[in-house]
C-alpha cells in the first residue's frame, strides 16, 4: 500500500484467510437465490464489518447481495463519477468449499508443491510456469482436501481493504465508492437479483480475475443446450420389437463430438463444447451442454452443429424421440465496453500504478459482470492473483492479494482526477 497512507486495521491476507474457511458452495439443484444457506453467514458477517469500518448505506437484500457505499471526500461542488466494485460470495460446486484449511508456504523458493492433506495433490512448476515469478512471495494453498475459495474470496478480500483504507485515510481525495458482494455467481443465477438501480454506480469492476496485471473486457457468448433421448421401456425377458433404449442413441451422440472442439483440447480464443452433466436411462436420457464462443457466429455454429449431430443419433436409432433446447448465458461484454473503453483504461493504469506490468486478456468464462454490462452497468474485470480456480490445487499468495488491493485503492484515485465541478 503506498506509504502516504494509513494501513488497514487487518492486512488483506488475514481477511482472506478469515473468510476462506467459512463455507459458502453453491448448488446448481436448488431454485432459491441464494442456493445454499451458508452464503448468508459470510454476507452477514461483511455486512457487520462494513458498518464496523464506518461504511454508510449497508444493506442485505432478501437474496444475498451485500451493497454499501464509502461517501466522497471530494470538497463541495467537485463531483466525479460514482465508481462500483463487485465480487462473489459463494464457491463452485465442482469441489468441495466445506472444512477449507488454507496453507501459507512461507518465503516460497521454488519446486513444486506438495499438499499436506493430501499428498497426492501437487501443484507443479511444470504446469503452473506463474510460479517461477512468485519466489520469495508467500504462496496460500488449500490442504489439498478441498478448493481453496480464492475464486472469489480473493475478490471480497480486496474489496473490504479498499473499504477499510479509504475509511481510513479521509483525506484521500476520492468520490463516492459503492460496493456490493454478491450470491451464486458460479451458477450464474444470483446476479438476476441485482439491484442496478439501486447500487447507482456508473460503472463497476467485478474484482474476480486471475493473473496479476490481468483486465479482461471481454467474455465469452454462452449458450446451454439439453439434449433429451426418449425411449420406450419393457420387461427385458419381454423385450423383443417393443423396447426402444435412448441410452444407445446418447452414446451415439456424444460419441460423436468433436474432439478438436471440446474444452480439454481447447485454448485462447478457440470456443468449446461440453457435455459436463447429464443421466442414462432406457425411456429417457439427457445431457446438459455448454456451448462457449467469443464470436456469435461461431456460437450459432455450435449450436448447428449439436442439432444436427442429435438428429443423426436420432435417425440411426429407430423409434427413439428427440427433443433440444437451447437458452442464453450470457453475451460477450465486449460488445458494451467496447464503446466505453477509458473505463478499462483506467484498471490498467491503475495496475500499472501498483507496479506491475498490465494487459488484456479475454476470459475463457463469464463473470458477473458479463450480464450487469448489458444491464446497463459497464463492468471490466480485474485480477485478483489467483491460479486454478474450482480445483483442490487453487493457489494465491501475498503478493497477488496485496497488488490487489493496492490496484483498487489507486483506481479510486484515478477516478477522481476526472472530476469535475
Amino acid at each position: 500500500m503506498s506509504p502516504d497512507l494509513h494501513p488497514p486495521a487487518e492486512s488483506v491476507v488475514d481477511r482472506f484467510l478469515r473468510y476462506v474457511r467459512i463455507d459458502t458452495q453453491s448448488r446448481e439443484d436448488q431454485q432459491t437465490t441464494p442456493s445454499t444457506l451458508t452464503q448468508w453467514t459470510l454476507a452477514n458477517l461483511l455486512a457487520a464489518e462494513l458498518k464496523q469500518l464506518g461504511a454508510s448505506e449497508v444493506t442485505v437484500s432478501e437474496h444475498c447481495m451485500v451493497y454499501a457505499t464509502v461517501p466522497s471526500t471530494l470538497p463541495n461542488g467537485a463531483r466525479a463519477p460514482t465508481v462500483g466494485f463487485i465480487a462473489h460470495v459463494d464457491t463452485s460446486p465442482a469441489v468441495s468449499g466445506a472444512g477449507v484449511t488454507p496453507v501459507v508456504h512461507r518465503d516460497y523458493r521454488g519446486g513444486d508443491i506438495v499438499l499436506p492433506g493430501d499428498t497426492t495433490q501437487v501443484i507443479t512448476v511444470a504446469q503452473h510456469p506463474v510460479l517461477a515469478d512468485m519466489i520469495g512471495d508467500d504462496i496460500i494453498t488449500t490442504d489439498g482436501t478441498t478448493l481453496l475459495g480464492s475464486d472469489d474470496k480473493a475478490g471480497v478480500a480486496a474489496i473490504m481493504t479498499l473499504v477499510d483504507v479509504l475509511l481510513r485515510n479521509p483525506r484521500l481525495s476520492h468520490g463516492r465508492v459503492r460496493v456490493a458482494f454478491t450470491a451464486d455467481e458460479e451458477i450464474g443465477t444470483g446476479i438476476e437479483k441485482f439491484d442496478v438501480p439501486a447500487f447507482g454506480a456508473d460503472f463497476a469492476y467485478t474484482v474476480d480475475g486471475s493473473t496479476l496485471g490481468e483486465v479482461s473486457d471481454e467474455t465469452w457468448s454462452a449458450r446451454l443446450a439439453t439434449v433429451t433421448f426418449y425411449g420406450t421401456s419393457a420387461h427385458p425377458g419381454t423385450a423383443k420389437g417393443v423396447m426402444v433404449n435412448s441410452v444407445y442413441a446418447m452414446a451415439d451422440f456424444l460419441g460423436r463430438m468433436p474432439r478438436d472442439m471440446l474444452p480439454e483440447t481447447t485454448e485462447e480464443r478457440e470456443g468449446f463444447v461440453h457435455p459436463y452433466v447429464g443421466s442414462l436411462d432406457v425411456e429417457q436420457s439427457t445431457v446438459k451442454i455448454l456451448m462457449r464462443d467469443f464470436d456469435l457466429s461461431g456460437l450459432e455454429a455450435k449450436e448447428n452443429l449439436l442439432r444436427r449431430l442429435a438428429r443423426e443419433s436420432q435417425e440411426r436409432r429407430p423409434g427413439v424421440m428427440l427433443r433440444i433446447e437451447v437458452r442464453e448465458n450470457y453475451k460477450n461484454m465486449k460488445e458494451v465496453l467496447g464503446q466505453h473503453p477509458n473505463i478499462t483504461q483506467l484498471a490498467l493504469d491503475a495496475a500499472r500504478r501498483a507496479g506491475l506490468t498490465p494487459y488484456l486478456k479475454p476470459i475463457r468464462g463469464g463473470t458477473d459482470g458479463s450480464r450487469l454490462t448489458f444491464r446497463g452497468l459497464p463492468c471490466p474485470n480485474i485480477f485478483t492473483g489467483g491460479h486454478e480456480f474450482h480445483s483442490k490445487l487453487e493457489f494465491n499468495s501475498r503478493r497477488g492479494l496485496e497488488k490487489t488491493a493496492e490496484t483498487l485503492v489507486h483506481l479510486v484515485r484515478m477516478v477522481a482526477e476526472q472530476a469535475g465541478p
